[in-house]
Formats: structure tokens, C-alpha cells, sequence
């Protein structure tokens, strides 16, 4: 029987992708706790010991070795900073968040190039605005998202990443054009559709919608170099956000698990790159939203 698991444990981790997203959308259920599979494994190698069960010991070599593949590289150090580094942070502020202000300070000492936020209410606006300004001379907001720069902006604009069952105001994407001393980026900030967990499974296609849309402005972006920042409301393992990873780098080192801020059991915030390479990502300390900041170091090509 353990060693029946340890194969079924294997298989998941191996093949997540043909576990069919039919019913419920399992797979992409499956795909956004994927790493956690790694604790099913441990909990399998305890059993197996306790039994003196070398069939199973032996079976488990499978899914620790799948795991290892796809997650180890995760726990390796990121590599050494260089020249034309850029430091990004992403957070979700929360529109319930009582402490802006102090939020924008525990941002800003990460000393990053650009922080890009979710959920800005009109209320809270203003404290991010003068928090952030002598640091971040450069801001631009469309909806409910915004960045903050240290270097020149041009180009704002809204993008338009509403899926079409939304009646209501809704403005949740923005690109910009970030002039660094290393060259121009085109910088993108989005927060996709909020995804439901209920008895019928995964509730995520507007999130899906939304992420298509935004794969396609992305894929339409003239500039070579891209860096994306938001909350994408899933792990990049999730086919979900395919649109997404399909064209973009993730980051190569780090788990970042970012959400809920009282258990993080998943990194739902991502730092995405393309004709660039996103290092070590790493949660920051908890401010008054309920995720975690996340940070990384975008190596410029």
C-alpha cells in the first residue's frame, strides 16, 4: 500500500498536467499546492521506517526524486548581483489595509527599483503617494494598480484585462515604460481574478480569462525586454497562468509562499521577466495585508 502511494505520489508530481481541469478544474487544484506534495513524501518515508517496509523505501525514490527535480533547484542560493541588476517588489497592498503609510516605509527599505501595488483605494492613495515620493519620484496608477519608480516613466496606459462576464468599473492592469540606466523596460502590473475553492473544485475562469488577455498584450509588446509584477491569484505551476509562463522567465530560486499572510501556503504574488532573468525571489516581513511582499533581483540581458 505505501509503496502504491509513493507511485501515485510520483505520478502526480510527473504528470500534473494530465490530470484533466474537466471537472472542478483539478488540475490546476493540483498545480497550485504542487511543492506541498513534498510533505506527502516525508509523511510516506516515516510510515515506510516504522514498517521496515523496503519495498516502499525503494518505491520512494520515484517521487523524491520528481520532487527534486521540479522544486530542488528552488532551495539552491540565487547568484551573486551584478551591474545591471534591477530590484523589484511586488505586493498586494489590501484595500482593508489600515496602515498605508507604514506599509509604503517597510516597502521602501528593501531599497528596490521599482514596487508595484495592488488594491490602492482612492483613500489610501494619497499616503502611498507621499510615503513613497522622495525615494520614487515616479509613479503612475490605473485603477486599482500602480507603480513606483526610481526611474523615469513614459507611457503609461491602461491594459485591458477585464473578462467579459465583469459588468462593473473594473481596471486592474497597466504598462509603462521604465528608462533605466541599463536600458528601457517595459514594465507591466496586473491583478488577475480572485479563484474560489468550493465542494465543485476550482472556481478560476475569469481568472484564466484574464491571464489570456494579458499574455497576449505581453506577446504583443514591441520592446525586448519585459518585466511583469502583480498578483496572479495562482502558483506558476497552475496551467492557468500558461498564457503567462509560456512567454515569460520565473524565477529560478526561492519558494516565496505569499498568501495568507497568517500561514502562507502558496506564492499567488509573481515576478515574471522575459529577455531578462528573475534570480532569488524572497518574501519581505508582513506590513497590514493579508500577503506577504515579495522580492527579487531581475538580472538585465
Amino acid at each position: 500500500m505505501l509503496a502504491a502511494f509513493a507511485v501515485l505520489t510520483a505520478g502526480l508530481l510527473a504528470f500534473h498536467g494530465a490530470v484533466p481541469n474537466s471537472v472542478g478544474r483539478l488540475g490546476s487544484l493540483l498545480e497550485a499546492f504542487l511543492p506541498w506534495l513534498g510533505l506527502v513524501v516525508v509523511a510516506l518515508l516515516g510510515l515506510a521506517l516504522l514498517r521496515r517496509s523496503a519495498t516502499a523505501l525503494v518505491a520512494l525514490l520515484l517521487p523524491a526524486a520528481a520532487w527534486t527535480y521540479f522544486f530542488g533547484g528552488l532551495l539552491l542560493p540565487g547568484a551573486k548581483s551584478g551591474l545591471h541588476d534591477v530590484v523589484v517588489v511586488q505586493h498586494n497592498v489590501s484595500d482593508e489595509n489600515r496602515d498605508p503609510a507604514g506599509t509604503a516605509r517597510a516597502l521602501a527599505e528593501a531599497e528596490p527599483d521599482l514596487i508595484a501595488l495592488e488594491e490602492l483605494v482612492p483613500l489610501a492613495r494619497p499616503a502611498y503617494e507621499k510615503t513613497l515620493a522622495p525615494e520614487y519620484p515616479y509613479h503612475t496608477v490605473q485603477g486599482n494598480v500602480g507603480l513606483w519608480s526610481k526611474h523615469p516613466l513614459t507611457g503609461a496606459r491602461l491594459v485591458d484585462i477585464k473578462p467579459r462576464g465583469i459588468t462593473e468599473t473594473w481596471s486592474r492592469g497597466l504598462r509603462t515604460v521604465v528608462h533605466t540606466p541599463h536600458g528601457d523596460i517595459a514594465a507591466y502590473v496586473a491583478h488577475l481574478p480572485s479563484i474560489r475553492v468550493g465542494a465543485s473544485g476550482l472556481a478560476s475562469s475569469w481568472r484564466d480569462e484574464s491571464a489570456d488577455l494579458l499574455g497576449k498584450a505581453v506577446a504583443a509588446e514591441k520592446l525586448s525586454t519585459v518585466i511583469l509584477l502583480g498578483d496572479l491569484n495562482s502558483t506558476v505551476d497552475d496551467r492557468g497562468l500558461a498564457p503567462l509562463t509560456s512567454r515569460m522567465n520565473v524565477a529560478e530560486r526561492g519558494f516565496a509562499f505569499s498568501f495568507p499572510v497568517a500561514f502562507p501556503v502558496a506564492r499567488i504574488d509573481q515576478i515574471m521577466a522575459r529577455s531578462a532573468t528573475v534570480g532569488h525571489i524572497r518574501t519581505l516581513p508582513a506590513t497590514g495585508s493579508d500577503h506577504l511582499p515579495v522580492a527579487a533581483r531581475i538580472a538585465l540581458r
